[in-house]
């Protein structure tokens, strides 16, 4: 049997306390992630790592949208299609794709958009993976002679990249928005691939829904680590159809001190 991790997420600013957007938890599941690692090294082929990274001026950033006074708006206000509509919330770039994209998330039964605080910006300490999952996987590769793979998501600045395998709204004309098959096809040659990693009520639901969704061959293989992952404080309802779905379509859900055993 081979086997592969997918972790999504694992990085400074989300699980270390003093992280830009940290998941309370999150520090705990991480310490569990390495503690996996080290003690399986030699049942796991294969690690995919993601990487939430973002510049400033992002469409899930404060500076990108002001009020008609200037103000921009605080960390986790929701901007619906109507609030745009009525000029309450008013795009400071690129502002026909950004009205377009709030309204094609909500036709598309997505999150309402969201503002987050400035999180996981390219190239800074946040959106580095934390140091206790870093020094694992540095052990793991020099044990197993296999370097893992690290993903990025989220560079492409007029759409949310919540899932690894596709933005949420993609754009034709951006390669990096589109379904990664190559991913997809890539995780596909293990027997199992183990999910895990933060937020359990964003990222991590999202790349499982869109494994569901497009990748039907690999939800036989899964296997949801559940202890593992944090909700994003007060939001974890947004992942419970999401859930609900992989627990109707046979998706396996284990605590990590029952993988391997």
């Amino acid at each position: 049997m081979k086997n592969a991790f997918l972790i999504i997420d694992a990085q400074y600013d989300f699980c270390h306390p003093n992280g830009a957007l940290f998941v309370p938890g999150a520090e705990q599941d991480v310490d569990r992630m390495a503690k996996l690692i080290r003690q399986h090294t030699g049942q796991i082929d294969h690690i995919v790592v993601t990487l939430d990274t973002h510049h400033i001026l992002d469409i899930a950033h404060p500076l990108f949208w002001q009020d008609a006074t200037g103000n921009h708006p605080a960390p986790f206000t929701p901007i619906t299609g109507a609030a745009v509509d009525a000029g309450l919330w008013i795009p400071r770039f690129s502002p026909e794709k950004a009205i377009k994209y709030v309204h094609d998330l909500e036709a598309d039964g997505q999150f309402t958009h969201f503002i987050w605080p400035q999180h996981c910006l390219i190239g800074s300490r946040g959106a580095a993976l934390h140091d206790t999952l870093l020094d694992a996987l540095k052990d793991w590769s020099r044990q197993r002679d296999l370097d893992y793979v690290a993903v990025q998501k989220g560079l492409y600045p007029l759409s949310e990249h919540f899932g690894i395998f596709r933005a949420q709204v993609p754009d034709p004309t951006v390669p990096e928005t589109q379904l990664n098959t190559a991913l997809i096809d890539d995780l596909a040659r293990f027997d199992t691939v183990y999910l895990m990693g933060e937020a359990k009520s964003h990222c991590v639901a999202n790349s499982l829904k869109q494994l569901l969704d497009f990748a039907p061959e690999l939800v036989s293989k899964l296997v949801v680590v559940t202890d593992c992952m944090s909700d994003v404080t007060g939001l974890g309802y947004l992942g419970d159809t999401i859930y609900a779905e992989a627990h109707a379509r046979n998706v396996r859900f284990v605590e990590s001190d029952a993988i391997f055993n």
